[in-house]
């Protein structure tokens, strides 16, 4: 059944109703009319009296006196009353003169009335007019279609969601049928030509008090009606205008506005990493009064602001940011930001699955290739490796990429050999401290690089970039000539620090200490144990890694919840079979949970030389849950390694007695006394009865009080041992364990780093904000990535730390370049140092050529092919 709409005998009823209507209130105007058409008679009788009394006057003066028997004034002040008292009438016929004759007049009021009732009522009865079966076929609708009401309610309703300017026009058109409606409506009820009508309508539409002087209640109704139409359509408008301008304020706020800037660095997406990206261009503009940094991301814009607000305390020393909400793989939204005046773009993964992010990232660099004249570099962040080739060969030379997972992995195995590395990398890395630069040095052309290394006295020479092949040589030989134009690559607190002066003269003539051949060899082939704690993507990755560092018959052991068989086909998906690709590591692998307590305690923790706790791939999308798992994972770990040890020592020396043992084992559980007792002279004096409680400690340990001990094990002195049995603060006892075993903790969140460095308990922290800091280094200079890139990797020249005692005897005295000297000997190039009472490490230091003591603590930062 059709409803009430759809049905033509619904509208031909309301159009009857609605012309009764018109007819009833016709007839009573015209009565009206008629009553307002014999008052207008007597009044004109009275107004040409009126006239022929002015014209008496103003021919006989004020002073003359009527004729008696007349019925005429006797003065002219009472006929000026009269006047005055007539003026009304006076006004109103004057008006009425230029009015047709009788007849046509009421006609055209009655006519004015019939029209304004259409009029009003035209808004109500044309939808259901139009769905009449006669105005139907006219506007050719089809059988069975779409009632005409309804196309045109859909049209009205398309044109209003899609043209801006719909809406203004409406209006205005609504204003001018109120008007012609009011209009129609007091010429029909009033004495007034139309032009007066006309303008009486338009005052009470736009002032409401301006209907108070109306009299007569026919006059005062339409006043009224007219009225309350203007209060409408002037709420109509400034609710227009009050949409218009929220709709502007809300496109400010959520970032749709252009972006007008030019040299800009543009990040395209959000991640964690966005944060120290941000703090680090900011530190790179601050000595050149600040930049433009613009983020446009899918995020809302009050949401990026507050975040970036909290993260840098609103203090980016002068460079300002800006946000904006859009889609980096609509071209519309980068040209948006400006993306092809922008001096380089940074293109941000996503925390999502790593092949979907890598995916999302080579549809971005797609969107930046179809950019006319794109004018910056792009930087890159890749999360797999393994689509590092693809994203490159789609960007082409634009394009640097950097594989952020890969490059954490690496770097975590790296300061796990080398304690102190990654404080290194910090200082390296970022716009805080020590960078790299590369400058022109015209002073320099036909000299040697073994001359150049002493031509700056605040800064550190380790590289050339050749102007005739474009190519950046990190440490070059001795008597590799600069030629014009070629570039020095320094590492230099910023580019205005450090200045050319003349070479200092180093003296070549020294003697390298001669290290014995037993001890060299015993410290790199050693046998040794490291622990994985939990399972990532790229874990295959990270044991070839390890396993060029390692001794031949080293152990990694593997502990997560993923069960073995599954370890073991992923492990044959990442193209690596431990059996046939691993020459130094034998793998062994345990299941269980990672942060259960009693999981962890079946492991062996005192007999691992490092621990690298991972963060699960399970939890990647997830960065609070994967730190939190970590955090508690590094929390039990050392709790555990601090019982060990101490049961170790309070069995080695309980009541600092003394009596022989020989310990006859695996070189690797030898690890878990060398790490409690430190370094020991040629014997170890336990009691028997203490030999049996470090056997039961340590199953693995085979103890006897009468037997020698093999040379090439480890002995330890009862005395060395500290007693530890008084009470200290659990925070205390956690960190006591860190001397003795390297643990590095993989965070994804940087500002989770912070948390974890407070309580000291882990070595180091390996999270996002390296790669962050890496990201605007490259950034800021494109050519920065082929260093980082070679330092990054196992190919070509690393960083190491190294004992000075390589270099120089415990106790001698030699400058920073003299040591310089000596490094260069061995092909390697000196860039800074750790003394034993500093804290951290100094990478270019300052009075480079001040003679100091060496002690046998100190280390050396080098930058060398390999490991001389």
């Amino acid at each position: 059944m059709g409803s009430p709409q759809d049905d033509p005998r619904s509208g031909n009823v309301l159009a009857t109703v609605v012309v009764f209507a018109a007819l009833l209130i016709t007839a009573a105007t015209m009565r009206h009319t008629a009553h307002l058409e014999a008052s207008n008679t007597d009044l004109k009788g009275e107004l040409s009296q009126l006239r022929a009394e002015f014209r008496r006057i103003a021919v006989h003066g004020l002073n003359s006196t009527p004729q008696a028997g007349t019925n005429e004034c006797t003065s002219a002040a009472d006929m000026m009353s009269i006047a005055g008292g007539r003026t009304k009438e006076l006004q109103d016929f004057e008006a009425a003169l230029l009015e047709p004759p009788g007849s046509l007049s009421a006609a055209l009021r009655t006519l004015a009335l019939a029209s304004a009732v259409v009029l009003f009522l035209a808004p109500v009865c044309l939808p259901q007019m139009i769905d009449t079966p006669i105005v139907s076929a006219l506007l050719g609708r089809e059988p069975g279609g779409a009632a005409t009401s309804k196309r045109l309610l859909y049209l009205i309703d398309y044109w209003f969601s899609t043209y801006v300017w719909i809406k203004p026009v409406a209006l205005l058109i609504a204003t001018v049928w109120l008007l012609l409606v009011g209009a129609l409506a007091n010429y029909a009820v009033s004495q007034d030509p139309f032009s007066e009508a006309l303008w009486y309508a338009w005052s009470w539409i736009a002032d409401s008090g301006n209907h108070a002087e109306v009299h007569h209640t026919t006059p005062r109704a339409v006043a009224v009606m007219i009225t309350m139409g203007g209060m409408l359509v002037f709420a109509l408008m400034l609710g227009l205008v009050s949409d218009s301008i929220s709709e502007k304020v809300d496109s400010l706020k959520k970032g749709k506005s252009d972006v007008i800037e030019n040299n800009h660095t543009l990040i395209l997406g959000w991640n964690d990493k966005v944060y120290c990206i941000v703090q680090q261009i900011a530190n790179a503009n601050a000595s050149e009064g600040g930049g433009v940094i613009v983020v446009l991301s899918e995020r809302e814009k009050e949401a990026m602001e507050e975040d970036l607000h909290k993260s840098s305390d609103g203090d980016n020393a002068g460079t300002i940011v800006v946000c904006r909400s859009g889609s980096p793989l609509l071209l519309s939204d980068l040209n948006k930001v400006s993306v092809a005046t922008a001096r380089s773009i940074i293109v941000l993964a996503e925390a999502t699955n790593a092949d979907l992010s890598d995916t999302r990232v080579l549809r971005v660099l797609l969107s930046l290739r179809g950019v006319p004249k794109l004018d910056g570099h792009v930087v890159a962040e890749i999360s797999d490796l393994d689509n590092n080739l693809q994203v490159k060969m789609v960007g082409g030379d634009m394009v640097e990429t950097l594989v952020a997972h890969d490059v954490i992995g690496r770097l975590m195995i790296q300061c796990a050999r080398q304690p102190g590395l990654a404080q290194v990398f910090e200082d390296l890395l970022g716009f805080e401290g020590n960078e790299f630069y590369k400058e022109t040095w015209p002073q320099l052309t036909g000299r040697t690089f073994g001359e150049t290394m002493f031509a700056f006295a605040d800064a550190v020479p380790i590289g050339i970039k050749s102007m005739a092949s474009g190519k950046v040589v990190l440490n070059p030989p001795d008597d590799y000539q600069i030629r014009d134009g070629d570039k020095v690559l320094v590492i230099a607190e910023d580019n205005d620090t450090y200045t050319y002066q003349e070479p200092f003269q180093v003296s070549r003539e020294f003697a390298l200490p001669k290290l014995e051949e037993m001890q060299k060899e015993r410290r790199c082939e050693r046998k040794e144990r490291v622990l994985f704690v939990g399972w990532r993507r790229d874990i295959e990755d990270m044991i070839i890694v390890l396993d060029s560092f390692v001794g031949e018959g080293s152990e990694l052991w593997i502990f997560c919840d993923l069960p073995v068989e599954e370890r073991e086909q992923r492990l044959r998906e990442g193209e690596l079979h431990p059996e046939r690709d691993l020459k130094n590591l034998t793998l062994v692998h345990k299941v269980g949970n990672t942060v259960l307590r009693k999981h962890l305690m079946c492991l062996p923790l005192a007999t691992f030389r490092s621990i690298m706790i991972l963060a699960d791939e399970g939890l990647e999308e997830d960065i609070v849950a994967a730190d939190s798992r970590v955090l508690g994972t590094l929390l039990l770990i050392r709790e555990l390694q601090y019982l060990a040890f101490e049961e170790i020592e309070k069995s080695a020396a309980p009541n600092h007695t003394a009596s022989a043992i020989a310990v006859v084992g695996s070189e690797e559980d030898e690890l878990a006394l060398e790490r409690a007792c430190g370094p020991a002279p040629d014997k170890l004096h336990l009691s028997s009865l203490q030999a049996g409680a470090v056997s039961k400690s340590m199953p693995n340990l085979k103890v006897s009080s009468r037997k020698v001990l093999r040379t090439h094990h480890m002995l330890y002195p009862v005395d060395s041992i500290e007693d530890k049995r008084e009470d200290v603060s659990w925070m205390a006892k956690l960190r006591s364990a860190s001397s003795k075993c390297v643990v590095i903790s993989e965070i994804l969140d940087s500002r989770t780093k912070h948390l974890i460095n407070i309580t000291k308990i882990s070595d180091y922290v390996m999270s996002n904000e390296l790669v962050s800091m890496a990201l605007a280094m490259v950034a800021e200079d494109k050519e920065v990535a082929i260093v980082l890139t070679e330092l990054f990797t196992s190919e070509g020249n690393e960083m190491y730390i190294r004992p000075v005692e390589r270099y120089i005897n415990p106790g001698e005295e030699a400058s920073f370049w003299e040591m310089c000297a000596r490094v260069r000997a061995v092909g390697g190039l000196l860039v800074g140092f750790k003394g034993a009472d500093m804290e951290r490490v100094s990478i270019n230091p300052t009075e480079k050529h001040v003679p100091r003591v060496w002690h046998a603590d100190d280390s050396l930062v080098i930058l060398a092919e390999d490991d001389e």
